[in-house]
């Protein structure tokens, strides 16, 4: 299996993928505000590749629950100096996580290779144009609501078949839009407009979504329903053990690409689960 993004490609099954996180924000759940400064933000960005980023990925609009939208030349003003100033340093694809088509097209200019949409499009179809002309990777996300609405509702009466007929719906447009599927990515969207049951069961069912031939990203990166799960008092630095338990299980789970906050342990945990899977099969064969 397959992943082009532009002049990138990745092949799978293989080591997990390490996507960094770098929010140029200042009121993400977690980091908002601490690299809001461009050079503070390169800075973070060259830290992320040396413990062992494969991708960064860039963000100019918190996505958290109730977070006000960001304007069109707002967004813009955060993120496309880091990427100018990233694109001829650093040997890894920028990813641009952005709703905005707009955003999208300018930062891919700029020389972003990547596309990360937690929307999927739904909301901006031009979208699919941007990602279609420019060669992008894409990732397609699971939200269901907007960042604005999201935990107002979170009741599905079946997430899995939700998932599977958004992952088939959107396999089916980005190809009739021209983007091919070796370049799609699909994320099932933990904590987007879901209950702590529907987060919980869908990564204890993530395999389940192999089925669909595309690497699958996990983010659930000291998301609120860890601290949840761990007690009222834990905040977003306090979730790095869940963040870690869900990263290694989603990759005995088949999961390609982990979104992480924190690349260096991460990349730790992930490799160990690693190679204890690869002996796991080797001990199988012997017996």
């Amino acid at each position: 299996m397959r992943f082009s993004a532009r002049t990138f490609e990745f092949q799978f099954p293989g080591p997990a993928l390490l996507m960094g996180i770098l929010n140029v924000t200042p009121d993400s759940f977690s980091d908002g505000g601490r690299y809001t400064d461009t050079g503070l933000s390169v800075t973070r960005a060259h830290e992320l590749i040396e413990q062992g980023a494969h991708i960064v990925d860039i963000g100019g609009e918190s996505t958290r629950p109730f977070a006000p939208e960001v304007s069109l030349e707002e967004e813009l003003r955060r993120v496309l100096p880091v990427i100018e100033k990233l694109r001829d340093q650093v040997t890894v694809p920028i990813s641009i996580d952005t709703m905005k088509p707009e955003v999208a097209r300018l930062a891919v200019e700029a020389g972003a290779a990547i596309v990360n949409d937690v929307s999927a499009s739904h909301f901006r179809p031009q979208m699919l144009e941007v990602v279609a002309v420019s060669g992008a990777g894409y990732v397609a996300m699971h939200m269901r609501g907007t960042p604005q609405t999201m935990q107002l509702d979170t009741d599905c009466e079946d997430i899995m078949a939700d998932l599977d007929r958004f992952f088939q719906r959107q396999i089916e447009v980005l190809d009739q839009a021209g983007v091919h599927r070796d370049r799609v990515v699909l994320d099932v969207g933990i904590g987007f407009g879901k209950s702590l049951e529907d987060n919980l069961k869908l990564l204890a069912e993530m395999g389940r979504f192999q089925k669909w031939g595309r690497p699958l990203l996990l983010g659930a990166s000291r998301k609120s329903f860890l601290g949840r799960l761990a007690g009222a008092g834990a905040g977003a630095g306090e979730r790095l053990p869940g963040s870690l338990s869900c990263a290694c299980w989603g990759v005995q789970k088949g999961v390609n690409i982990i979104r992480t906050h924190d690349v260096r342990e991460t990349k730790q945990a992930v490799r160990l689960t690693e190679e204890l899977l690869r002996h796991q099969d080797h001990v199988g064969d012997t017996v």
